[in-house]
Parts: C-alpha cells; sequence; structure tokens
C-alpha cells in the first residue's frame, strides 16, 4: 500500500525539474559570489538544545529524533541559525565583517490539511559584524540583483521595521499586552479585524487615527513624511531616521523601482531586531523570500555581534519565473562489442566539445527502435562498419 508513497509534506525532483533548479540556482548564487559573498554548508541534523531553541520556527514545526546517547537532535528549520553557530565557533576568530551564503534544504513539519511542502530548498545569505544602515541595503540590493539575474522582473521587495509598530502600539496603548492584540492582527494580514478592533478601544479619536493612519503607511518615500505625523516618540524618530537612510542607499544601487515601503509589517521571525522585508512576485499568493536584521541571535553563542541576511524560497521562485523543466537533447552511441574501442572514443571526443553522450552497448537494449527515438541523434558502431542515423 505504501510502496510508492513519500512522508507527508516531502517531494520527488525528477530530472527535468532537477536542473531547472540547478540552472536557478546558479543564477542566485553567481551574484552572490560576485558580492563577495562566500558559500558554506552546515548540517542537515543540530542539536535541539543549541540550534532547535533559538529558532524562530515554533517548536511544534521542528522535525526531532534522538541520537544514540539520548540526546534530543533536529532537522535544520532554517539556516540562519546553524551559520550563526559556525560565525560564534569556527568563523570567530575571522575579520568581521563576515559574508556568507548558502542552498540547502531546512525543514518544518506541516500540517496535513496545509498542503505545504515539509522540506524546501532556501538560497541565502548572511552579513555578520555589519551594523550599519548600509549593510542593510547592501542584503536587500543583493536580493534585487539576484532576483533579477534569474529572470524574475515583475517582483516587489517590502520593507518595515520591527520597532515602528511596537513603539507605535506601546505609546498609544501604554502596555505590550494591549500592543500584542494588534501586532497579531498585523501578523495575520487581518486589516479588517485591526481596523474594527481599533474602533472599540477607549481611546481619543486622535489616538484611534494615529493607529489607523498606520495601515496607510505604504508606499516609496513619501511614507516616511507621512509617518511623521503619527510617530511621536524619540524611538519611533529614530526608525524613520533609518528607514530614509536606506532608502536614499538604495537608490545609489538604483533598485528603489523594486522597493515600496510597509511599515504595518511585523514578522513571525522572533530573532529580528530592525529592517525586515518580504520579496512578493506576481501570481504568487506567498511571500518568496524574506529577510532582515537580527543583532541579537549570536549573542546566544556567547558571540554578540550585528547581523543582517536574507533567504529565498527556491520552490516559489520557480513558480513565480513559471520556469519549465529542462529536458536537454541528449545523444546516443550505440555500440557493439567489435567497435566499442572506437565508440568510446568518438564519445570522449564529443564530450569534450560540451555534448551530452550516452554510451550504449547494444547487447543492453531490448527495443532499439524505443529507445533510439528518445535521443536527438544516434551514431552507430556496429559489427565492422560504423553509420549515423538521426533519431
Amino acid at each position: 500500500m505504501f510502496m510508492f508513497e513519500k512522508p507527508y509534506g516531502m517531494r520527488d525532483s525528477l530530472p527535468g525539474l532537477y536542473e531547472t533548479k540547478k540552472k536557478v540556482r546558479h543564477s542566485l548564487t553567481e551574484v552572490m559570489n560576485g558580492w563577495g559573498f562566500r558559500l558554506m554548508e552546515t548540517p542537515t541534523l543540530e542539536f535541539y538544545d543549541t540550534v532547535g531553541v533559538q529558532s524562530a520556527i515554533t517548536d511544534t514545526q521542528l522535525f526531532k529524533l534522538l541520537d544514540q546517547n539520548g540526546q534530543t537532535l533536529v532537522l535544520r528549520p532554517d539556516m540562519t541559525g546553524p551559520i550563526a553557530r559556525v560565525a560564534a565557533s569556527k568563523l570567530h576568530e575571522q575579520a568581521y565583517p563576515l559574508r556568507v551564503g548558502y542552498a540547502a534544504s531546512v525543514f518544518r513539519a506541516q500540517e496535513r490539511e496545509g498542503g505545504r511542502p515539509s522540506e524546501f530548498e532556501q538560497v541565502g545569505i548572511e552579513l555578520i559584524g555589519d551594523g550599519s544602515i548600509s549593510a542593510d541595503a547592501e542584503v536587500i540590493a543583493l536580493a534585487v540583483f539576484a532576483l533579477k539575474n534569474a529572470g524574475l522582473q515583475s517582483f516587489k521587495i517590502a520593507i518595515g521595521h520591527v520597532a515602528l509598530a511596537e513603539t507605535l502600539f506601546v505609546d498609544v496603548l501604554g502596555n505590550t499586552e494591549r500592543a500584542n492584540v494588534l501586532r497579531r492582527f498585523l501578523y495575520e494580514k487581518n486589516y479588517v479585524g485591526y481596523r474594527q478592533h481599533v474602533k472599540q478601544l477607549p481611546l481619543s479619536s486622535i489616538d484611534k487615527m494615529r493607529l489607523l493612519q498606520l495601515l496607510e503607511l505604504r508606499g516609496g518615500q513619501e511614507v516616511i513624511e507621512r509617518a511623521e505625523e503619527i510617530v511621536v516618540s524619540q524611538e519611533g524618530k529614530e526608525v524613520l531616521a533609518e528607514l530614509k537612510a536606506l532608502w536614499e542607499t538604495l537608490e545609489d544601487y538604483g533598485c528603489t523601482d523594486y522597493i515600496r515601503l510597509d511599515l504595518s509589517m511585523v514578522s513571525h521571525m522572533s530573532y529580528y531586531t530592525g529592517i525586515l522585508f518580504e520579496v512578493f512576485a506576481d501570481h504568487v499568493g506567498s511571500v518568496i523570500g524574506s529577510g532582515g536584521r537580527y543583532d541579537q541571535l549570536l549573542a546566544h553563542f556567547n558571540a554578540p555581534a550585528p547581523a543582517t541576511g536574507f533567504g529565498l524560497r527556491l520552490d516559489r521562485l520557480l513558480e513565480a519565473l513559471d520556469a519549465k523543466e529542462i529536458n536537454e537533447p541528449q545523444e546516443a552511441v550505440i555500440f557493439s562489442k567489435e567497435q566499442r574501442l572506437e565508440a568510446f572514443a568518438f564519445a570522449e571526443k564529443e564530450r569534450s566539445k560540451g555534448k551530452k553522450i550516452v554510451l550504449q552497448d547494444l547487447a543492453g537494449i531490448e527495443n532499439i527502435d524505443a529507445m533510439t527515438k528518445a535521443f536527438k541523434q544516434v551514431t552507430y558502431f556496429i559489427g565492422a562498419r560504423k553509420g549515423e542515423q538521426n533519431g
């Protein structure tokens, strides 16, 4: 019954899809390498007590297992935690800032009704040891240039800041408990529920207006000026100054056509501490990537350092690209025992030209007509003579 079944949420990548993924992955990592980000790998399994507990992924979504010593392990749920572990240990002696990248599968348990993959590949980067706005801009600009290199043209990166909504809520509502209710509405993008809840709060009309106007703070640089009308705290003003400097730096990169501000943005990733962003593309219902600043995560590994980065979902990027499976035509060389040496030499010569050549012994073919139809061209080395046939 289960002979052909896979664990829930797991997927196969057949040759055509595998080649497509490889091509898109390379188009992303090519840009990362060009910007000085060096690719690295981390283990698929990590200790729960280190990477697992520090992950922003909920505990119920972690795949857990026990090793032979009874220690709890997890399949890595993201790449930020493992890279933070490496940066705090094996890379700790290297000069900051560190620029590293990755292309790796991550694992998250899903509800059966959700239909979401439990394993998917992320391609991303981490910039560790630079707390400047310039570093935030570099990471966002790199995401833009990488996506363009992959062939994606119609996309937007929405940028927000963790502290903006938080400072406004606490300023108006007085405590974090009441602020958490509104934050939940924003996280779920339940803007109707947010408005209804605000209207029922025992607040002055001015304070209600400030909370409602937060939802309208989406757009270009002009959004920052509008935000200055409702943000009165010193911390809030500092956040707006950061966003203004970020926008100006992104203008110098020449990528603001792909940028929009969304100052009502909140994230489920608990370790974000500042600038955060999400990548959206046409015809895809979910974010295809996200990132932001996480200045406190490395302190949990006893190596405090500011950091920022992003991860792109390769499966959703393929959907956004409407990428077709790559099935490049191959050529075949069919040979008999008598012409085997000549066939091998001919195949190597053609492979040196960049061609994909299949070598097939005639003795291993049951139906030669069916076999040859699969190839662009077939060259025969059979018996005492050789000939060529197009197939």
